[in-house]
């Protein structure tokens, strides 16, 4: 119960409304110090996932004595939920210790829903049990009338892939499936999509996907040839997503930060500026581009990224520099990581937030390789000290296509900080400050090209230091600011502006021929 919560962490009231409200999810709240709890639960992590008992079964094992129940998806990493109990004792034989069965068969697989409060406004982490499959409000997105009203099927991406559902110009956000990397998760797509299709009476007339050619969902996209298709860029998808749930009308400023979405010119996006509406995008300004060294390894192990920044800080000065990071990789591993960014070999060039956040988590000694997506950039932000506006430079420099933003001067100060012993805390907060400072500066740059509105998503904007600042500097300075509270900012919102842009561009389509 709530006071039983309050024992272990820090509890507003508008976090009481959602632990009480009917959906029950999964809400991050502030731990206590000292924690009550085993250090293994959620470690270097300052929150705790919490959800009060929603099932009679939850509420017949809590009379036993039990303070609190530490509780986890029924699947093996990176696998779908096991959905009956043959399944169950399949999967999970070597990992459970013991199986409670029952003879009620689970029909549609919905993990649990994850929510958070920051600045006072709900945040959607993941949306399932209990939020689906509640139409998405999109404000008069939708509300105009149109001969034809196109069945749309939005299709996502890889990582925490969703799919949409447009009916009657109702958008239809699906639970949260996975990432979309193996067989068994592209089953359970597959069976998400015939549910959606049977529940909702419809079949689709229109495919949307993501743009990246090797996912899967775009696999699925191109099989259906019976079907039109349209692709969708990655992170005008992200913007259109948002700007549709606030029912945003004309251009709007979208500020797309996450790890990697697939860019018009074949390069990894993911430090964007955009103008947009939800019909079209122009990229204004954007992280200047490095490569990524071995390609996904540099995502699986962090200080990759960071040689990357390090070579474009310092060139072949990165020998002579006297840090950990370098004390701690092999003289051949290092020269063969240089040929690589040299040469651009199995290395892809990126524009990517996310990737910024490895490289300086790698620096700081927090992380060299990760265990989950995200984990280098979410330890930096726990690490992360308040209480001081300092913040590392940076350099805007212009480019045929816009404004680049280069971290180069960020590296080269981080570096001087390392060498004095600096708290990793600092260090963390001033690069964070770092990042709201560019955002603004380029947001005022940006400013007559927009109507005042600025769309923060993406799935860095799950960094609720950064999302809270950021809008907070932003609306002292006279923007409006919209951010995702329906769908996730994460890719798990990305199949709803796929429906967005897919719905508007038939409409004009529609409209024209009329």
């Amino acid at each position: 119960n709530l006071y039983v919560v309050s024992q272990f962490c820090q509890v507003e009231k508008k976090e009481t409304h959602l632990l009480v409200d009917p959906s029950h999810p999964i809400v991050l709240l502030t731990k206590r110090q000292p924690d009550l709890l085993a250090p293994s639960i959620a470690p270097q992590n300052r929150c705790h996932g919490v959800m009060l008992p929603y099932t009679p079964l939850h509420h017949l094992l809590l009379q036993g004595p039990f303070t609190s129940l530490v509780m986890t998806s029924g699947n093996a990493s990176n696998q779908p939920l096991a959905k009956n109990n043959r399944e169950a004792l399949r999967d999970l034989r070597g990992i459970a210790e013991g199986f409670l069965t029952h003879n009620r068969e689970i029909f549609v697989r919905a993990d649990d829903s994850v929510t958070r409060m920051v600045k006072g406004r709900r945040q959607l982490l993941r949306r399932a049990r209990g939020y689906v499959p509640q139409v998405i409000p999109t404000g008069s997105s939708w509300n105009e009338r149109t001969e034809k009203k196109p069945v749309i099927l939005a299709l996502g991406g890889e990582l925490k892939n969703t799919i949409c559902l447009l009916k009657d110009n109702q958008a239809y956000l699906s639970q949260h499936i996975g990432d979309l990397e193996n067989a068994e998760t592209y089953k359970v797509f597959r069976e998400t999509i015939h549910h959606f299709q049977r529940i909702l009476e419809c079949e689709p007339e229109l495919l949307a996907h993501d743009l990246h050619p090797n996912y899967l969902s775009t696999h699925y996209a191109l099989e259906q040839k019976e079907i039109e298709r349209v692709g969708i860029q990655h992170h005008h998808a992200h913007l259109a997503g948002c700007l549709a749930e606030h029912g945003w009308r004309g251009k709007a400023l979208g500020v797309v930060f996450d790890g990697t979405g697939y860019g018009l010119d074949g390069c990894l996006w993911g430090g964007e500026f955009l103008v947009g509406d939800c019909f079209s995008f122009e990229r204004k300004a954007h992280f200047s581009y490095l490569p990524l060294p071995g390609g996904t390894k540099a995502i699986l192990n962090p200080y990759r990224m960071a040689i990357s920044y390090l070579y474009q800080a310092f060139g072949e000065d990165i020998k002579e520099l006297k840090i950990p990071l370098l004390k701690q990789i092999p003289e051949a591993e290092l020269e063969l990581l240089l040929k690589i960014i040299r040469q651009e070999i199995n290395a892809p060039l990126t524009s990517g937030c996310g990737r910024l956040f490895d490289a300086v988590s790698a620096l700081v000694g927090l992380r060299k390789r990760i265990c989950f997506e995200g984990q280098a950039a979410l330890e930096l932000e726990m690490a992360l000290e308040e209480g001081s506006d300092e913040a590392y430079d940076y350099q805007v420099l212009e480019s045929s296509d816009g404004w680049v933003l280069d971290w180069s001067p960020l590296i080269r100060e981080m570096v001087k900080d390392i060498k004095r012993g600096t708290e990793v805390g600092q260090i963390s907060l001033k690069f964070h400050n770092a990042l709201v400072e560019s955002i603004v500066d380029l947001c005022n740059r940006l400013r007559e090209e927009v109507m005042g509105g600025v769309a923060l998503t993406g799935g860095v904007f799950q960094n609720a230091y950064l999302l809270a600042r950021t809008s907070e500097r932003l609306e002292q300075a006279g923007f409006r600011v919209l951010t995702p509270q329906e769908a996730p900012p994460n890719d798990g919102g990305l199949s709803l502006g796929q429906a967005t842009v897919a719905w508007f561009r038939s409409k004009q389509e529609n409209d024209l021929c009329a």
